[in-house]
């Protein structure tokens, strides 16, 4: 079969069978064209019959193709790279037009892709050996050796930031290992999926090895739950991740990657070079609209440089950072993905207006020449956000005592604490109760489950949104306030995912470690300085799954990537996510001409 880039989705939106095709459904998703914004599609919504005729297709083809030898399987793969290398400049258009960002990145994008497919294609053969191993006494008459083995049926469900690229972080691997992929894209950026899907199959791929299903959150319930997936690799929110986590485990239970959210901290000490300090600085919040997991929106800056750098920023985007039809070759900032995201980050820029923060440049919608009713946001540099954050006195309780005629039971008085630090430490308490001291250390943060009240003091908005939320935990909370407009979202602790640099003043580096650590994130950070020694110190204490230290944002297929905490677990790309896609059989072999028994 040979692979055309179609002219238009008169085909449809789904694959199964090898080919394009259309579905009936009484549900329908609109697809949109972030540059002109407007529909040009309507897609089909795959309900979770429709879901499990393809995954029960795939899972009954999956068998040939683990029984291909990886170098068999590699060939596919590398054969998609070299037809993505040919069409390079057709599909990069419709990633422009399907994703908004601007056809030079879309481009950058699709090389990438090709080299995702050519890296595990080359790898699998050597990554997937099984090893020999010599069990103890066993004089070469007895040994055990080890083989790796796919899964069967991967789900995976992509992103709409990046729809081609991370789509092939989660594609490459898995057909390597030898499974079958049911693939869901983001219904805003539902169109590349398809694309991979024609390649794959041009490749040589076999049917039903690779499936596309359309939809939103009951597609990808569906899809998650099904207990012939035995996989999950997903890229999104937070709270999706924490919903895919736990469909996963409703019907069977199966390993789930996530690639979840950040609020990544870029810390610039005031030996940097300038220079690098601005371009790393630009990288790390305007590619792709800001539309990047990431991104580094919180740039903090030693107070020695700060004034230099802000005023470099500031001209750099005024300068560089041309708004514009995603189309078009000088455009370096296109479309954000729809109107309910651009609204999202307007309404962004507006509270940190409202909490004193101070725009300096951007933060507006615009309607640039020739696509008008496209959704467009220039962007923004914000000064003056406060993040700092307030040791802790006992005022009344806290001790054990023995009431009369039950002096042997456990009682405990309420206690009322006051001057707590959220990150205290025992140096800092201070209390008439020395029994206590131990309760204090953990007080802030871990929980009590008994009848102790902490009275903490804050002074804006976004520093008690910012400490509220510092917590491993989400249950409930209370707001006690006569302005509702007080429940609004906040720019200084939230992702952002739009074109919005924050600059956050620091002057030691114990203090800006804390406080870039300070967020339930931990995907990326960046460190801006001339030295080395410093840079690996501090790299060694950020809580992060990538550090970047002179520069940001870079992306190779051979490094893995992933985050800490509610960032996500397990990782994309590298031989490390190749392993992920297996499982490993472990094999005793005695060839002697007896066994021994101890009975």
């Amino acid at each position: 079969m040979e692979f055309n880039v179609v002219d238009d989705l008169s085909g449809g939106l789904h694959f199964f069978d090898g080919k394009r095709t259309t579905i009936s459904a009484s549900n329908k998703f609109d697809v949109f064209e972030p540059r002109i914004g407007r529909v040009v599609a309507e897609c089909p919504i795959s309900d979770a019959d429709h879901v499990d005729k393809v995954v029960s297709a795939a899972s009954k083809a999956q068998s040939q193709w683990a029984q291909k030898t990886p170098l068999e399987r590699g060939k596919v793969l590398k054969k998609a790279a070299d037809i993505i290398r040919e069409h390079l400049e057709e599909l990069a258009r419709w990633e422009a037009r399907g994703n908004g960002k601007p056809i030079y990145e879309a481009r950058m994008d699709l090389e990438s892709s090709a080299d995702t497919f050519d890296f595990y294609g080359g790898i699998a053969a050597a990554v997937l050996q099984g090893s020999y191993i010599e069990v103890p006494g066993g004089s070469q008459q007895r040994f055990a050796y080890t083989r790796r083995e796919p899964l069967g049926v991967v789900a995976g469900i992509g992103a709409w930031n990046y729809p081609f690229q991370t789509a092939t972080w989660k594609i490459a691997p898995a057909l390597a290992a030898g499974n079958a992929v049911v693939f869901k894209p983001s219904p805003f950026a539902p169109i590349s999926a398809v694309f991979i899907g024609e390649i794959l199959t041009a490749a040589g791929l076999p049917l039903n090895i690779f499936c596309v299903v359309q939809g939103e959150a009951e597609t990808g319930e569906a899809l998650t739950m099904h207990e012939k997936v035995m996989k999950v690799t997903f890229t999104g929110s937070v709270a999706s991740g924490r919903l895919v986590q736990m469909n996963a485990a409703k019907r069977n239970i199966k390993p789930v990657t996530l690639e979840l959210g950040g609020k990544s901290p870029l810390i610039i000490f005031d030996d940097a070079k300038l220079d690098i300090a601005i371009a790393a600085a630009m990288l790390a919040n305007f590619l792709n609209q800001g539309e990047v997991c990431s991104n580094a929106t919180r740039v903090f800056v030693q107070r020695g440089l700060v004034d230099e750098f802000t005023k470099r920023i500031v001209e750099e985007v005024k300068s560089n950072l041309v708004i514009g039809d995603p189309l078009k070759e000088e455009t370096r900032v296109g479309a954000t993905i729809n109107e309910r995201h651009l609204k999202r980050v307007l309404d962004y820029v507006n509270s940190a207006k409202q909490e004193g923060a101070r725009v300096l440049i951007g933060g507006e919608r615009v309607h640039p020449h020739n696509v008008e009713d496209g959704f467009y946001f220039t962007p923004a540099v914000i000064t003056d956000v406060n993040d700092s954050m307030k040791g802790a006195r006992v005022l009344i309780g806290g001790e054990r005592v023995h009431p009369h005629n039950v002096e042997d039971g456990f009682y405990f008085t309420p206690a009322v604490i006051t001057d707590v630090n959220d990150s205290m430490k025992k140096k800092d308490l201070y209390t008439k109760y020395s029994h206590i001291d131990k309760l204090l250390i953990k007080v802030a943060r871990e929980e009590i489950f008994g009848a102790v009240m902490l009275i903490l003091i804050f002074d804006t908005e976004d520093e008690v949104v910012q400490r509220a939320n510092n917590t491993q935990y989400g249950l409930a909370a209370g707001i006690i306030t006569s302005h509702i407009d007080k429940l609004l979202i906040k720019v200084a602790r939230e992702e952002i995912f739009g074109a919005v640099m924050l600059i956050l003043i620091f002057d030691t580096e114990d203090e800006v470690v804390q406080r870039a650590n300070n967020t339930q994130y931990g995907l990326a950070a960046g460190i801006i300085t001339s030295d080395l020694a410093k840079a690996h110190r501090v790299s060694a204490r950020l809580q992060v799954g990538t550090v970047y230290i002179n520069t940001y944002n870079d992306t190779e297929v051979d490094v893995p990537f992933g985050g800490y905490k509610n960032s996500g677990h397990g990782r994309e790309n590298s031989i490390e996510t190749l392993r992920s896609f297996t499982q490993t059989k472990a094999v005793y072999v005695n060839v002697a001409e007896k066994l021994e028994h101890c009975f």
